[in-house]
């Protein structure tokens, strides 16, 4: 093997760790940023929660027994859930829901169907059609 092969070959393997080396970069920085959206996600499902925890709460006046039964869950992860910061916060919610329920509902036309939305065919009457016979000419011959 030349010298010149020799360093040909060295050049391919060290393009070849640059570039594994930059996919492996590439990898970590997706994946890291996959994490931080995974995060921020997961902050913003636990707010959520808490605040739902605290509207519950409110709307049954505090019972946690009673809440907690109704959820299947720990009085005490119930309470935890709920905490006093968000209260404020869940008396908004009420009062969200209080106005959109008061709210007259929606009306929703339904979509016309094909049927509806074609005009009827015209009638067809009951006059009778006189059908003649195709003349031919023959008659006049004669």
């Amino acid at each position: 093997m030349s010298a010149a092969e020799l360093r040909r070959r060295v050049r391919a393997v060290e393009a070849l760790q640059a570039k594994t080396q930059e996919t492996a970069a590439a990898a970590v920085l997706a994946t890291r940023e996959a994490a931080v959206k995974a995060a921020r996600a997961k902050d913003e499902a636990d707010v959520a929660a808490r605040e739902a925890a605290a509207v519950v709460l409110r709307l049954f006046d505090n019972d946690t027994d009673l809440v907690a039964g109704l959820l299947g869950v720990p009085a005490e992860e119930l309470e935890c859930a709920a905490k006093p910061g968000t209260a404020a916060r869940a008396k908004e919610v009420i009062e969200a829901l209080r106005a959109r329920a008061e709210r007259p509902p929606r009306s929703r036309r339904a979509p016309r169907s094909q049927e509806e939305a074609s005009p009827p065919p015209p009638l067809v009457s009951n006059v009778p059609v006189r059908v003649s016979e195709p003349d031919d000419g023959r008659a006049d011959a004669a």
